[in-house]
């Protein structure tokens, strides 16, 4: 078998993983121990991210045709990729978080629902709170106008009740 051949299943995996990914981001994972990487990993999967290290060329090849072309320039050197379907922001913030204990781990690029961000963008998102803390925020301060109208209500009533 040519040595195409064996390259193809491996490019047709990149691309089916990249299809309708709401994020795909680029890391370089050069400077990580077994340990560091084994939790990382362990932590992307339960979050349900395609984290792999594959051949730059065949993510080149892949990433050809695709929003993610643009991540093709940064294709030098050990790099891994992190990819999800479901929350845009999830492999960026679990990256930042591990890249504050190996500083060598970093965020290179990515494109997130369609959108290319350079590594100062990406680092941007990587503070944006997940979506379940943004909505937790957005419910406690709408319930608080509630709650506290609930209150005032509450000591009229009794201070109505004393007299």
């Amino acid at each position: 078998m040519a040595k195409v051949e064996q390259k193809k299943p491996i490019v047709a995996e990149i691309s089916e993983n990249i299809k309708d990914a709401q994020s795909v981001v680029l890391v370089a994972y050069s400077g990580i121990n077994v340990e560091q990487d084994t939790a990382l990993r362990k932590e992307m999967r339960e979050a349900g991210i395609v984290y792999k290290v594959y051949k730059n060329t065949m993510m080149n090849f892949a990433f050809k045709g695709t929003e993610c072309e643009p991540l093709t320039s940064h294709l030098s050197g050990p790099n891994a990729v992190a990819i999800c379907k479901t929350d845009a922001t999830a492999p960026i913030r679990i990256v930042a978080k591990y890249a504050k204990t190996v500083p060598s781990l970093k965020l290179i690029a990515g494109v997130v629902e369609g959108g290319y961000y350079d590594e100062k963008a990406i680092q941007a998102l990587a503070d944006v709170p997940s979506r379940e803390v943004l909505l937790g925020r957005l419910l406690g301060s709408m319930q608080s106008p509630i709650a506290n109208f609930a209150r005032v209500i509450k000591q009229i009533a009794e201070k109505e009740a004393e007299a």
